[in-house]
């Protein structure tokens, strides 16, 4: 059965038109993208590769892209992508872990060959998988060019979501409301967390309505108790208590595209300080998402929340949301736009984040999450589960 590509090469083409006009403006001749939801946003390839070096490299005067890496994901590129041969470039195979060389050697030899030595070239210095010693390969084997940093430019152009990608988004945020329901059902006393996880992988790759669920670029997060003071922990094999509160962050992933989720959950009856902080987590997002109109500036859906929280008595430093949509591992957050004091981004349809609205405190913290897509409405949730502080 022929791979299904998850968009026509008429998306791709726009999307590399899109960025092309960006390197312009930048005064970029030659983008170098290591960054692989970058990679996938502009030409479709798609394969767990990133853990050694690889690239789409943009020019401005070239149709197409040129995909580079190992020689044994070479294949993948012909597979997922509509890319002609002559631009499926693999490096020689001695390069893997070479404890001198380097993969982008060659990338620098391929662009050499190209005749765009000269060239102004632009690299992702913030991209997880571009590692310093890369970047000294780029540079001593390009003397001639001009090295800068292109600043996120393929993770702006990606911002606004075309109306196929909202397709996945969308499916994504169907596919966590079943994946949470489902988790938030398994939890009682005595069911070790790991259990609980177990079951929620299966339940995100399993999908829906026939569909499957991709892997999801950050792990499913689980705290109990005090851990619930800080939202980044993962499962032990510890069982769950007979009373506190459990909170879970869990994605549902469609084709690479993100809905993350975060719900709380009391095991018992929780306490009147908790159930006011869930009230106000609740009121605050649901005012923020009411105000999250296109043509709407970040700060001020920021700002709406804290009014709310101030409101209550509560305060949250650190942001609360960043945008979304195709991604891997680590991160599912863009790199973008974070909703914060100070962001002057002017919402426009289609743009899509997570409200990330937990609040940790000392000794415990809520969160009552959402992913949403812009509109000239509002913020319209991509999911569909209980906006509430459940008991269990």
């Amino acid at each position: 059965m022929a791979f299904e590509k998850a968009f026509s090469a008429a998306e791709y083409q726009g999307r590399v038109a899109d960025v092309k006009g960006r390197m312009a403006k930048a005064g970029i001749d030659l983008l170098i993208c290591e960054d692989p939801a970058n990679m996938s946003w502009l030409t479709g390839f798609d394969g767990w590769s990133f853990y050694t070096p690889q690239a789409v490299v943009v020019h401005v005067d070239q149709d197409e892209p040129i995909w580079f890496g190992r020689a044994q994901d070479a294949k993948s590129a012909v597979i997922t992508t509509d890319l002609s041969a002559d631009n499926i470039i693999s490096f020689s195979e001695r390069l893997v872990h070479h404890p001198e060389e380097h993969a982008f050697d060659e990338l620098c030899d391929l662009i050499k060959s190209r005749g765009w030595e000269k060239a102004r070239v632009g690299v992702e210095l913030d991209a997880l998988y571009y590692t310093a010693r890369a970047h000294h390969h780029i540079v001593k084997g390009l003397p001639l060019a001009t090295i800068t940093d292109s600043r996120e430019l393929v993770n702006w152009a990606r911002l606004v979501k075309s109306d196929a990608e909202l397709v996945y988004m969308r499916e994504a945020g169907h596919l966590v409301t079943k994946v949470m329901n489902e988790a938030i059902g398994l939890l009682r006393p005595g069911v070790p967390e790991n259990e609980i996880i177990a079951e929620v992988y299966q339940s995100q790759v399993r999908g829906i309505d026939g569909k499957h669920g991709d892997y999801a670029s950050c792990v499913p997060l689980i705290q109990v108790g005090e851990g619930t003071s800080t939202p980044h922990l993962t499962w032990t094999s510890s069982p769950l208590p007979d009373s506190g509160l459990v909170v879970m962050e869990l994605a549902g992933v469609r084709r690479h595209y993100h809905a993350p989720l975060s719900r709380t959950i009391s095991i018992g009856k929780p306490g009147d300080d908790v159930r006011r902080l869930a009230d106000a987590i609740v009121e605050g997002g649901d005012a923020a998402l009411a105000a999250a109109k296109a043509g709407t500036v970040v700060e001020d859906v920021e700002a709406t929340w804290q009014a709310i929280l101030r409101k209550y008595g509560y305060r949250k430093d650190s942001r609360v949301g960043y945008s979304i949509g195709i991604n891997f591992p680590p991160d599912w957050g863009e790199k973008t736009v974070s909703i914060r004091p100070g962001e002057k981004t002017v919402l426009q349809s289609g743009m899509c984040f997570h409200f990330q609205s937990g609040v940790w405190l000392e000794d415990y913290g809520v969160a009552i999450s959402e992913s949403f897509v812009v509109t000239e409405r509002g913020g319209e949730r991509l999911t569909n589960v209980d906006r509430r502080l459940f008991t269990v």
